[in-house]
């Protein structure tokens, strides 16, 4: 079921960036795109890479975090080691970065362009173990949609 969802809103991506390049537009109206149709949700947004730090970018949600440092935090982690980083329970991540209090659940995922991450998607839940294995392999669909679209790659 999860699978044809994740289908189905890739193709409303590709419609929705097909001709944008764009960085900022893109990832405004890609943040507005899953913050609609993903339920349980209370931030959804990137992170774009600036030398060794994550900085703010196009989100849905409340008041975020500005900077995060490289490596630090579950997007810095998720940056610096090029790897989705799926978090039950960010209260049991070491170093987590609570931007929000609310947040209970998060999964980000690196956007790349030739080879290096230049963003990350960040999304955050209130609910405990909201992401499963199927929400992190279409996420990562997602973005690769998002790369392709802006990157050509």
């Amino acid at each position: 079921m999860k699978h044809a969802f994740y289908d189905t809103l890739q193709r409303q991506a590709e419609a929705l960036l097909a001709g944008e390049d764009d960085l900022v537009a893109a990832m405004a109206n890609f943040s507005a795109l899953l913050n609609e149709h993903l339920e349980d949700l209370n931030w959804v947004g990137f992170y774009v890479r600036r030398d060794q730090l994550l900085v703010l970018g196009p989100f849905q949600g409340k008041v975020a975090c500005t900077r995060i440092p490289w490596g630090k935090g579950v997007c810095g982690t998720a940056a610096a080691s090029d790897t989705t980083q799926r978090i039950a329970d960010v209260h049991q991540f070491e170093g987590h970065i609570a931007c929000d209090s609310a947040s209970n659940s998060e999964i980000v995922v690196p956007v790349r362009h030739n080879g290096e991450v230049v963003a990350v998607l960040d999304i955050d839940s209130p609910r405990f173990n909201r992401f499963d294995e199927a929400d992190q392999t279409g996420l990562e669909g997602l973005v690769r949609v998002f790369e392709k679209a802006l990157f050509g790659q």
